[in-house]
């Protein structure tokens, strides 16, 4: 799964830490996410896509492997 996650916080001027915060995970877990090594619950992306104010489908995609 692929996600534009870092493009996002770049956008809105924030840190891995920053938006670990406003969802209630761990830095390394916004960490993991953005790098593709760990696929978020649905209720995770929905809070991430909420933040940044866009469609779940704006950040995540599927890629054709999953």
């Amino acid at each position: 799964m692929k996600n534009t996650i870092k493009v996002e916080r770049a956008k809105k001027d924030m840190t891995q830490q920053d938006l670990a915060e406003k969802v209630s995970v761990s830095r390394q877990t916004i960490n993991s996410i953005e790098a593709g090594k760990y696929v978020p619950s649905t209720v995770l992306a929905l809070k991430i896509a909420r933040i940044f104010g866009v469609g779940l489908e704006e950040i995540f995609e599927l890629e054709e492997g999953d």
